[in-house]
């Protein structure tokens, strides 16, 4: 197969790149920047210019392709975050997604996979959702679910088998987000909010990777959600990774504390809960993580970071 990849070059993406070329397929991934584009051509794929946000770049870069894979996201990183923070990645969630359809209708793509969250979805009382759940109020998931009816909408519009991949919370050893929790926690300075009971599924990057290569490799249109086996506790997460990183265990703060120091925005990720499973990808795909629980992916991840001498000991 031949298959197109818009952010190819980030955490996921690279993995994707990766873990296709591996399996025999013909990589595109769109790159603007030498850096770019040299990371693309060391993956093992063909680096391509083009606009995220203009069609006509993107059709001559999806010509021959048979899949076109958005894994482009711009997930702040801050330590305290805004909403307004998220323009960017709302951006190409929605507008990004629109300007991908319209390409592959144009250079006769027959198939699309896109990149979406778990948490767009569920009841407000944390308990657990699967696809089929309403989507959640609040203007922090609109555009996700924006770019997921956009996508719904010109794929079915255009003739192409469209698959919407929602994924848990995502990790890695070099995840921008794992990273600053790792070293948060190792100077006890990210704290448990509350009873530290909200429930996260979980997803390390491998298996997302490899959840998006299936989806490539066997074009359907629907929605699926990409978690691994069994929901995180934050607060037994937090305290489980700093045990690892030898540090000392996460204070608690109250909710209100917490919403002084961090934000409501920071307070609201830490405390949200979404427990959901990937039973339907399961079934349909038979596709299984290679991670079934964050201890076998926390082991990944404190191994490559022993490597790396990653996170430093202050003196």
């Amino acid at each position: 197969m031949r298959v197109f990849v818009a952010g190819g070059t980030g955490v996921i993406g690279r993995r994707i790149v990766r873990q296709l070329v591996g399996r025999g397929h013909e990589v595109v991934g769109l790159a603007r920047g030498a850096d770019k584009q040299d990371l693309i051509r060391r993956l093992g794929g063909t680096p391509v210019g083009g606009d995220l946000f203009d069609a006509a770049s993107l059709a001559p870069a999806m010509a021959g392709c048979d899949v076109a894979v958005r894994a482009a996201t711009s997930i702040p990183t801050k330590s305290r975050t805004r909403r307004s923070d998220f323009a960017m990645n709302d951006r190409i969630r929605t507008e990004g997604t629109r300007a991908m359809l319209r390409a592959a209708s144009d250079a006769r793509v027959p198939a699309y996979v896109h990149e979406s969250i778990v948490w767009a979805v569920g009841p407000p009382d944390g308990t657990p959702f699967d696809e089929d759940a309403p989507p959640r109020p609040g203007a922090d998931v609109r555009a996700t679910l924006a770019g997921e009816r956009i996508a719904r909408e010109e794929g079915a519009r255009h003739g192409i088998d469209t698959a919407i991949l929602r994924c848990g919370t995502i990790y890695s050893a070099d995840a921008a987000h794992t990273r600053t929790i790792g070293e948060r926690l190792a100077r006890r300075a990210l704290p448990v909010i509350g009873d530290g009971s909200a429930l996260w599924s979980m997803i390390h990057a491998d298996d997302v990777a490899g959840a998006f290569v299936t989806a490539t490799e066997r074009p359907r249109s629907g929605v699926w959600h990409i978690v691994d086996d069994r929901p995180a506790r934050v607060g037994e997460l937090f305290e489980d990774l700093a045990r690892r990183l030898g540090a000392a265990p996460p204070r608690r703060v109250p909710t209100w504390l917490a919403m002084l120091i961090g934000g409501s925005l920071t307070v609201q990720i830490l405390t949200t809960s979404f427990p959901t499973s990937s039973a339907r990808f399961r079934r349909d795909f038979g596709w299984r993580p290679r991670f079934p629980t964050t201890r076998e992916g926390l082991d990944q991840v404190l191994d490559a970071w022993r490597e790396e001498g990653f996170p430093r000991r202050r003196r």
